[in-house]
């Protein structure tokens, strides 16, 4: 298994219209975002976290607590109808585009 190339890719927007600012708001002393930040962290196999968002804040917290943000996410695939998908192609089209490495397994965290 240590030739596998784990990534954990957490998309984090910062519209979220049901609960405004919910990635940035304060659960149990953390940002609800650092709680995915810190599971990815949790787990030896997975060697890069990536907080996928269109937010400055929310980027910010994530590098603050040993995320990458390579990208900000475009605004057309942010919005309120955006799917999780779009933003796992994003994320592949941008590893291919910058002639990066592409994981075996992406894991999905919230």
């Amino acid at each position: 298994m240590n030739n596998i190339i784990i990534h954990a890719l957490i998309p984090a927007r910062g519209g979220s219209k049901s609960i405004p600012r919910k990635n940035v708001k304060i659960y149990k002393k953390y940002p609800l975002l650092v709680h995915s930040i810190n599971v990815a962290k949790d787990i030896s196999l997975i060697s890069k976290i990536i907080v996928s968002t269109d937010c400055d804040e929310i980027k910010k917290i994530a590098l603050e607590n040993g995320a990458t943000v390579p990208f900000i996410r475009p605004s057309q695939i942010s919005g309120d109808c955006s799917t999780d998908l779009e933003c796992f192609k994003h994320y592949i089209s941008w590893l291919k585009y910058n002639k990066k490495q592409i994981p075996d397994i992406i894991v999905h965290l919230r």
